[in-house]
């Protein structure tokens, strides 16, 4: 990581502060990313398993272009949200956060952890779905943007990792479609389990670890 400065701190300790507060289910936390997935396709059949031998696979494969997973997780209760896209563009963005908001119509206000990539803006969302509407979803969210190569901070990372884990693994996916079955196939085990993330890195660590305080960082204006 690179060295503190006082954007990055204040960054970090706002998203450490948000996971020590408890539970709320009127301001649920929830937590959002996104990965690429290369689609590809076997060039000959897998060959079937028989007595004394697995199951073999050629390591041949034909590329199939490129695809996009986000994924949100609401770390305290362990509840996910995946949505397969061809792509990563404004509008795709756009249209998973307009399909998290619906996951949680009660709320009063949702705090939403992102990185710092170029779409994760209210912009994206005006641009989509017009001035007055995306500017509505916007307002449905509280966004805590994480540090500047400070992604360690979302505990989207931990979702990210075990979709590309538990859902796809080592199988191979050649089309969007397949990856979408895929994917509504891990979010509905995954909410039948809810399992939560214990998140143990606080603001006490953090000063601790990285040996600063906060009034290292405050700026004499005068």
């Amino acid at each position: 990581m690179p060295s503190l400065d006082a954007q990055y701190v204040q960054r970090m300790e706002d998203v450490l502060a948000l996971y020590e507060k408890p539970l709320n289910r009127r301001e649920p936390v929830v937590c959002f990313d996104e990965r690429p997935v290369q689609l590809l396709d076997s060039k000959r059949d897998m060959l079937p398993m028989h007595p004394g031998a697995v199951a073999r696979r050629d390591y041949e494969y034909i590329r199939c272009g490129t695809a996009n997973l986000f994924c949100a997780v609401e770390p305290r209760t362990g509840r996910h949200f995946v949505k397969a896209t061809r792509c990563r563009k404004a509008a795709d963005f756009a249209e998973a956060l307009r399909d998290l908001a619906h996951r949680y119509p009660k709320a009063r206000k949702i705090h939403l952890v992102l990185d710092n990539l170029n779409i994760h803006t209210r912009f994206s969302l005006t641009r989509r779905f017009g001035w007055k509407e995306g500017l509505r979803l916007w307002s449905r969210f509280c966004v805590h943007y994480t540090p500047v190569h400070g992604s360690w901070l979302n505990q989207a990372e931990i979702e990210v990792s075990l979709v590309s884990r538990q859902c796809l693994g080592h199988q191979r996916v050649a089309s969007v479609e397949t990856l979408r079955d895929r994917a509504r196939a891990w979010e509905r085990d995954a909410n039948r389990h809810r399992v939560p993330i214990r998140w143990g890195f606080t603001t006490a660590k953090a000063r601790c670890t990285f040996h600063y305080r906060p009034e290292d960082f405050i700026r004499d204006e005068y």
